[in-house]
C-alpha cells in the first residue's frame, strides 16, 4: 500500500457516506424540518444565539471540533503502524463520530440550544441528568489540558511559532469587528483580509531569528514550558467571557478554512511527491510495551486518535455554541456529518504525514532522549529535518511536532522549495497550534456554560443567568484554574491518555442520549442500531482502556498519578450509572411502536435566562 492509494480509498468512503448514509439519517430518522425555527431566530439575544451563514457557522464549528486530536492521535497511533489507524479512521467517523455530532447537534437545536446535560435531564431522567453533569464537567477540563500539553511541546523555545500564533489574536479580534460590526455580512473581503495577514504573520516571524530585523525582541517570544502552561490558561480566561462574534466566530471560520486549504494541499502534495510509506502496517509494538503509547493496539489506537473517528468533546459544540447560531435546521447535516467527515479525511492526512517518515526519526521525535535511546533505533533524516527547519525537532513528544516534520517534508520535497522548509515548518505548527487553541477557547467557554448550570440549579440561581457578570468571571476562572493545574503538573505521558479515555467515555454519554432520542422519535425502532451499535463497541473499548488508565496511574503511587487515577474510575463510574439508567428508559420505549416525541413543550426558556418562547417542532 502507497500513500496516493490510502488517499484515494478515504476521498471514496467519506464522499459515498455522506451522499448516501448523512441523507438517509437525515431523512428517515431525524426527518430534519426547516420550518421548525431554530433557536438561533427565536432566542435571537445578539450575544450567544445569533443566526449565522451556514458556511461561517461551519468554520466555527469545525474549527471547535478539531483541535488536536485529528492531528495528533493519528500521528500518536503511527506507533501500531498505518493499518489499525487507518482502518479506525474510515470506519469510525463513518459509522460512530458523524452520526454522534449530527444527532447531538439536531437534539440541541430541539432543545433551544440547551446542553448535553439539560438534554439528558428532560429526554433520560434526573439520575442521567446529574451523572452526565458531573461527568461532562470532568472530561471537558481533563480535555483542555490535553489538548493544551501538545501546543506547550510544540511552543516552548520556539519565539517564531509564538509570535505567529500570537498574532492570530488580534487578526481574530479586527476581523470580527469588521464583519459583524463595521460591515456587517462582509464576509468574502474579511475571509481574504484574515488570510493575507496570518500569512504575514508566518512570514514575519522569520525576522525573529538571529541575524534578522527583530532578532533583539525575539526573548519576548521565547517561552518555558512553565510560561506556556500559565500563558493558555489566561487566554482561555479571556476567550471564554468575550462575546463569540468577537473572537471565537472569525477566529474559526479563518482557520477552518485554512486547515481545509491546507488540507486540501496537502494531499495535492502527497499527488505530486508520491511520498513512500515507510512505517509498515502493523510494528513490534501492536501487544504493547511502545514507546509512545503505554499499552496494546486494542483499546489504546481507540482512545488515542480520538476526536479523527469519533469524539466526545464534540458533543459539547454540538449542544453549545453551534445550535444557537444555526439558521435552518438542513443546516445540521454539512455542519456535524459533513464536518467530522472533514476532521476524519485530515486524520488521514495527519496519519500519512507521519507514515512517511523513517521510523527511527518518528521514534526520535516523538519519545524523549532517554526512551529511545532504549530502543536501539537508528535516525535516518533527522539531522538534515532538523537543520531544514532551523530548530532542534528530537525528543519533542506529542505529536505535533513530527506532524510539522512531514507535512514540511512533502511541500519541500516539490520542485524548488526544498529551502523554503523552515517556513513551512513554522506554518504547520502555527496551523496545528491555531486549531488547537480555537477548540481551548470554545471548549472553556463550554465548561463555563456547565459549571453555570449546575451551581446556578444546585448552590445560586443567578449563577445560571447569561449575562450576570459574576457568575460570568467566577465560573471562568474556576474551569481555567482547573485545567490549568493539570497542564502545568503534567505531561505528554500522564495527560494524553487520561484525555483519552475521558473524551471517548463523554462519546459514550453523547450515544447513550443519541439512542434515547432515536428511539423517541423515529418511525422505525430498527433505526435505533445506528446509535446502538457504535455505542456498544465504544462502552467495551473505552471502559476496558479506563480500567488500565487507572492501574498504571495508581501504581505510579506519587500525588499526581493517585490524582488522575481518581479521576479514571470517578468517571468510569459516572458513565456506567449514566449507561443503567438510560437502558431503564429504552425497555420502556421499546414497548411502544410509536414515537413518542422529545420533551421539547412549548414554554421551554432559552438558555440561561433567556424567556423567549420555544416553538412546537
Amino acid at each position: 500500500m502507497n500513500s496516493i492509494s490510502l488517499l484515494v480509498i478515504a476521498i471514496c468512503v467519506f464522499v459515498l457516506a455522506y451522499r448516501y448514509y448523512s441523507s438517509f439519517i437525515a431523512t428517515k430518522v431525524l426527518m430534519l424540518n426547516d420550518a421548525n425555527v431554530t433557536p438561533a431566530h427565536h432566542c435571537n439575544d445578539g450575544r450567544e444565539y445569533v443566526p449565522t451563514n451556514k458556511w461561517v457557522l461551519f468554520g466555527h464549528h469545525f474549527a471547535a471540533i478539531a483541535g488536536a486530536g485529528p492531528l495528533v492521535g493519528p500521528v500518536l497511533a503511527a506507533q501500531y503502524g498505518w493499518g489499525p489507524g487507518f482502518v479506525w479512521i474510515l470506519l469510525g467517523s463513518v459509522f460512530a463520530g458523524a452520526v454522534h455530532d449530527f444527532i447531538i447537534l439536531f437534539a440541541s437545536t430541539r432543545h433551544n440550544g440547551q446542553s448535553l446535560a439539560v438534554i439528558a435531564r428532560r429526554e433520560v431522567g434526573p439520575v442521567t441528568g446529574i451523572a452526565s453533569s458531573l461527568s461532562i464537567l470532568f472530561i471537558i477540563i481533563v480535555a483542555l489540558a490535553g489538548l493544551a500539553i501538545v501546543v506547550v511541546n510544540a511552543l516552548f523555545k520556539n519565539s517564531w511559532g509564538v509570535y505567529t500564533l500570537s498574532m492570530t489574536i488580534p487578526i481574530a479580534i479586527a476581523v470580527g469587528l469588521y464583519m459583524f460590526k463595521i460591515v456587517p455580512g462582509a464576509v468574502r473581503s474579511g475571509s481574504i483580509a484574515g488570510f493575507l495577514l496570518v500569512i504575514a504573520a508566518v512570514i514575519t516571524g522569520h525576522w525573529l531569528n538571529p541575524g534578522q530585523p527583530w532578532a533583539g525582541i525575539a526573548g519576548i517570544f521565547d517561552l518555558t514550558k512553565q510560561q506556556l502552561s500559565i500563558a493558555l490558561p489566561l487566554y482561555g480566561f479571556f476567550a471564554a467571557i468575550l462575546p463569540v462574534w468577537l473572537l471565537l466566530a472569525p477566529r474559526d471560520y479563518l482557520s477552518s478554512y485554512m486547515k481545509i486549504g491546507t488540507v486540501l494541499a496537502l494531499a495535492l502534495g502527497i499527488l505530486i511527491v508520491q511520498p513512500a510509506v515507510n512505517m509498515p502496517v502493523t510494528t513490534r509494538f501492536l501487544d504493547g510495551g511502545g514507546p509512545v503509547i503505554p499499552g496494546p493496539w486494542w483499546p489504546y489506537v481507540f482512545i488515542t486518535i480520538a476526536c479523527g473517528a469519533i469524539s466526545g468533546f464534540h458533543a459539547l459544540i454540538s449542544s453549545g455554541t453551534t445550535p444557537k447560531m444555526m439558521e435552518l435546521e438542513s443546516h445540521a447535516r454539512p455542519i456535524a456529518f459533513g464536518g467530522m467527515l472533514t476532521e476524519g479525511f485530515i486524520a488521514v492526512m495527519a496519519l500519512i504525514s507521519a507514515i512517511v517518515l523513517m521510523p527511527g526519526d518518528y521514534f526520535a521525535i516523538n519519545t524523549s532522549q532517554a526512551i529511545f535511546a532504549k530502543l536501539n533505533m537508528p535516525t535516518v533524516e533527522l539531522t538534515e529535518l532538523s537543520r531544514l527547519v532551523n530548530i532542534d525537532v528530537s525528543h519533542r513528544p506529542g505529536g505535533a511536532v513530527s506532524l510539522a516534520v512531514g507535512m514540511a517534508h512533502i511541500f519541500s520535497s516539490i520542485g524548488g522549495m526544498k529551502y523554503l522548509m523552515n517556513y513551512w515548518y513554522q506554518f504547520a505548527i502555527m496551523f496545528e497550534a491555531l486549531f488547537i487553541l480555537t477548540t481551548i477557547d470554545a471548549g472553556t467557554r463550554v465548561a463555563r456554560y456547565i459549571l453555570q448550570d449546575i451551581a446556578g440549579e444546585y448552590l445560586y440561581a443567578p449563577l445560571k443567568q447569561a449575562n450576570w457578570w459574576p457568575g460570568i468571571l467566577i465560573t471562568s476562572a474556576i474551569v481555567t484554574c482547573s485545567w490549568g493545574y493539570l497542564l502545568y503538573s503534567g505531561d505528554v505521558a500522564t495527560i494524553w491518555p487520561l484525555f483519552g479515555v475521558a473524551n471517548q467515555l463523554l462519546a459514550v454519554v453523547a450515544l447513550a442520549i443519541g439512542t434515547t432520542i432515536v428511539l423517541k422519535i423515529a418511525a422505525k425502532k430498527a433505526y435505533v442500531w445506528i446509535t446502538l451499535a457504535p455505542l456498544s463497541f465504544l462502552s467495551v473499548t473505552v471502559l476496558a482502556a479506563g480500567i488500565m488508565n487507572a492501574q498504571m496511574f495508581l501504581k505510579r503511587g506519587d500525588a499526581l498519578g493517585i490524582a488522575n487515577g481518581t479521576i479514571s474510575i470517578i468517571l468510569i463510574v459516572l458513565v456506567i450509572v449514566t449507561l443503567l439508567d438510560s437502558i431503564r428508559v429504552w425497555l420502556s420505549l421499546l414497548k411502544s411502536d410509536k414515537p413518542v416525541g422529545l420533551n421539547t413543550e412549548v414554554g421551554v426558556s432559552c438558555e440561561y435566562g433567556n424567556t423567549k418562547p420555544n416553538l412546537p417542532g
